[in-house]
């Protein structure tokens, strides 16, 4: 119980009481990028999610299950349409990315790739999507070494 009242409120005021919670936000976002892009979160993608957190935090496990509820609560907002859709997603990547240089860092490529390993390749128009999430993300991160 205090478990889960603690995730709550941490959730709710993550703004205020994480560290560096620009950065965790940025990353639940390109991971969200991915594992939104067919409109389900299947249960591969939720656990390389979870590996993919947890290699990221190693030293925090609060932190990795935070970015995790922070991806969940993303593409819950998408499926929901509570505000938030795929297109205003790569929006406010593509503009937090130019906007703050230190986020280009923050896009693991290979990482991403993790998740596009969950997408069966007879699933050849979502495979695509994916591909084409990637690209993007790559020329952001391009973008930012020039």
């Amino acid at each position: 119980m205090y478990k889960a009242f603690k995730r709550r409120f941490i959730k709710m005021f993550r703004e205020f009481l994480i560290y560096h919670n620009s950065s965790l936000e940025f990353r639940a976002k390109l991971l969200t990028l991915m594992v939104s892009a067919n409109g389900e979160i299947d249960e591969c993608e939720k656990q390389k999610l979870k590996e993919i957190a947890h290699s990221i935090y190693s030293d925090d496990q609060e932190r990795a299950e935070l970015l995790i509820d922070t991806v969940n609560e993303y593409h819950n907002k998408i499926i929901n349409r509570n505000g938030l859709d795929f297109e205003h997603l790569i929006q406010i990547v593509a503009k937090e990315t130019k906007e703050v240089k230190r986020f280009c860092t923050k896009i693991d490529m290979e990482v991403l790739r993790q998740l596009q390993e969950c997408t069966d390749e007879e699933d050849e128009e979502e495979w695509l999507f994916q591909q084409r999430i990637l690209e993007f993300l790559q020329n952001l991160k391009d973008e930012c070494r020039v």
